[in-house]
């Protein structure tokens, strides 16, 4: 049975990722900075998938010793880590003079600092195991601009190229790391906007409909399987037809 620990997962793409881990009989650690969400949600997970195993940790991915601890704690309780899926990320949205510089170093260290943390605490046992498979969660606005989202594209642009750097310096061990980059996704974060504004994001998709969550979370378990042996390295959008538009008038 192969284990996945999952950084976000107490809502939104994480919670469907842990669901969908779950129902293919993997063991999941649930790692949130939210932690009475988070155990409950574990807790009822328990409950309904009675055949593996689930838990929580409550974790600070920005937090050098937070994320020590969540690498213990994980390989104490399962031994091997299959699989390792940094979703865990927050948005601020502004032109560059307009954002804080305490909220571009927040978002920094919770969107790009976190892939770092937790890869270099958990990949060292990959290595010596000789397989593994790392998948982040970057997004359309890392591949591409965006207005009044200044802190939040350079941070998805860094994890967009960090991707292929670390797909080279592992791929010998036997260890894959891709990126899925999500549109527009109807999680939590995203239903804080008003209803116009979710309208008008409906309306720019070719397919009249935003991402669910569970589409972003069958594209991290395929990638996270043998059925992406030879993938690695990729950015993979997930964004009904987001991005696909050259912008040029229609004729």
């Amino acid at each position: 049975m192969k284990t996945v620990v999952i950084t976000g997962a107490a809502s939104g793409m994480g919670l469907c990722a842990t669901k969908k881990f779950l129902r293919h009989n993997w063991q999941v650690v649930m790692a949130d900075f939210d932690e009475i969400n988070g155990q409950k949600k574990a807790d009822n997970l328990a409950t309904e998938f009675p055949k593996t195993k689930v838990i929580f940790k409550q974790t600070d991915v920005s937090d050098e010793q937070s994320v020590q601890e969540l690498a213990k704690f994980s390989q104490d309780q399962f031994g091997q880590i299959d699989s390792i899926i940094n979703n865990a990320g927050i948005f601020i949205g502004g032109a560059v003079h307009e954002i804080k510089a305490s909220d571009w170093d927040r978002i920094m260290n919770v969107d790009v600092k976190s892939i770092f943390l937790m890869t270099k605490n958990f990949v060292p046992a990959m290595i010596k195991q000789k397989s593994g498979v790392i998948i982040n969660t970057a997004s359309v606005s890392g591949l591409m601009g965006d207005y009044n989202m200044a802190a939040y594209s350079a941070a998805k642009g860094a994890v967009v190229n960090l991707v292929k750097s670390m797909a080279l310096d592992y791929g010998k061990y036997g260890i894959r790391v891709n990126n899925v980059a999500p549109g527009p996704t109807n999680t939590p974060m995203f239903q804080k906007n008003p209803q116009s504004v979710i309208d008008k994001f409906v309306a720019a998709s070719p397919m009249n409909k935003i991402v669910e969550p569970e589409d972003i979370a069958d594209m991290m378990y395929f990638l996270a399987t043998d059925e992406a042996k030879s993938i690695t390295g990729q950015n993979i959008p997930v964004t009904a037809g987001f991005g696909i538009y050259s912008s040029q008038p229609q004729q």
